[in-house]
């Protein structure tokens, strides 16, 4: 594969994409970002000890990786570590279990900063054949088809996102957090009279064949962080049980109308039991997280398989994995 990102001036955007053994996803989404409409962009990988082939593979293109201890880490210390390396005026934020669907992803997302109201963008996220049935679910409820151009809503995600870095120097984020960095940055800019754009077609595919085990911790650390943040917030077991069953009950009238009810009638009780007793748990949470809790939450066991994109806006804009990582092999 040729290497069509040039650095003749600097670069308009800096990717920051955090890493731990991710060679199984990372190509896609370096490939991915090389098909891009922009082309002046610089890519950092921030690696947080992967022990595969995550390095080796993002050595093939034109990436700078800088490298945290995993003792160290946190969601927001890593970005934090990332952008200060970075020189792009802005800062895209991307899971390397994502991958975009379109060339003109990063174009896409970048152009509400054009209202020089807008301090965060993020955009779509979609899952895969692979993906939980109750994960689609949830995907297609927060991510919708529609964009919002000045939202004064903190709701945001870093998996696909961008921010501008000069209110970054200004607010870095919160690194004692187990995680919903995102949603506290967000909240921060709010505060400060700026807004948050979702751009639907800046639409990425987001990875997450997670085991249940990982749903429930993933849940659980993301409730101890929004409990820190917002401390008014509450969730008691009346809220457990009531988000459960309406939420199982919605699956199955879901699945009942696309016809995958009986491939899905285990699975989305149990996807949705991890969910919420693991926010519950994390609600419940009084004693500070320790090292080996901060482990467990974000070094959990497992690999992640991916699959190719099945969105249709436009044929000609749609990125052909396919031949893209055939190239990459044959190199």
């Amino acid at each position: 594969m040729k290497n069509n990102i040039t650095y003749t001036k600097a670069p308009q955007c800096s990717i920051i994409i955090r890493c731990y053994n991710e060679e199984e996803h990372i190509g896609r989404l370096l490939s991915g970002i090389m098909q891009q409409t922009v082309k002046n962009v610089e890519i950092i990988i921030v690696d947080s000890g992967s022990t595969d082939a995550t390095l080796s593979i993002a050595s093939r293109y034109p990436t700078k990786v800088v490298y945290i201890d995993p003792k160290e880490f946190s969601f927001g210390r890593a970005l934090n570590f990332g952008i200060r390396v970075a020189t792009g005026k802005y800062i895209i934020i991307a899971s390397a279990h994502v991958y975009p669907v379109y060339n003109d992803w990063i174009e896409r997302l970048l152009a509400p900063f054009d209202d020089p109201g807008i301090a965060l963008v993020y955009g779509k996220q979609r899952g895969n054949e692979i993906t939980k049935f109750s994960e689609h679910q949830i995907f297609s409820k927060l991510f919708p088809d529609q964009s919002n151009f000045k939202n004064d809503h903190p709701f945001c995600n870093n998996a696909n996102a961008a921010i501008r870095r000069d209110l970054w120097e200004q607010m870095p984020y919160n690194e004692d957090l187990t995680g919903l960095e995102d949603l506290d940055w967000a909240k921060q800019v709010i505060d400060k009279g700026y807004y948050i754009s979702y751009a639907a077609d800046a639409e990425i595919i987001h990875v997450h064949n997670e085991t249940f085990l990982k749903i429930f911790t993933r849940y659980r650390r993301e409730a101890i962080a929004l409990k820190r943040i917002n401390p008014h917030e509450h969730f008691n077991l009346l809220d457990f049980i009531h988000l459960f069953a309406g939420n199982v009950a919605n699956d199955y009238y879901h699945a009942l109308h696309k016809k995958v009810i009986w491939d899905q009638i285990i699975r989305i009780p149990l996807f949705r039991l991890m969910q919420f007793s693991g926010t519950y748990i994390g609600f419940s949470q009084r004693s500070e997280v320790t090292r080996s809790l901060k482990q467990t939450f974000y070094y959990p066991n497992g690999r992640r398989h991916t699959a190719n994109p099945s969105r249709d806006r436009d044929r000609k804009q749609i990125i052909d994995y396919s031949k893209l990582l055939k190239e990459d092999i044959n190199e």
